[in-house]
């Protein structure tokens, strides 16, 4: 129905910024909520943003907000994931996901469609 492909991770110096995008292929966009998960070595992974599929509600993870901002274009099937000020403890590898649903879903195992994943990395 819809694939995933992340790309923009990389290594970055505390304080830095980076901005991940997650493009999808497939019709039906507009129908999946998407959302952005990060797994450390050793580990869970871990919900960090998502955003409903009409883009009207936005959640954060209580460690990213004030400083991720997560957005949609539809038009373009991408939705991106803006990183600023970033801590060393930010360090994963990072996930988009999507499911079909009309609100956001924080657990993993609710989502069907995964990317393969982005490494970032922040240095002291």
């Amino acid at each position: 129905q819809v694939q995933l492909v992340e790309s923009g991770g990389g290594l970055v110096q505390a304080g830095g910024s980076l901005r991940l995008s997650c493009a999808a292929s497939g019709r039906s966009f507009s129908s999946y909520a998407v959302a952005w998960f990060r797994q450390a070595p050793g580990k869970e992974r871990d919900f960090v943003a998502g955003v409903s599929r009409d883009g009207a509600r936005i959640y954060y993870s209580d460690s990213v907000k004030g400083r991720f901002i997560i957005s949609r274009d539809n038009a373009k099937n991408t939705v991106s994931l803006q990183m600023n000020s970033l801590k060393p403890e930010d360090t994963a590898v990072y996930y988009c996901a999507a499911a079909i649903t009309g609100t956001v879903f924080r657990a993993p195992n609710s989502y069907d469609h995964w990317g393969q994943g982005t490494q970032v990395t922040v240095s002291s």
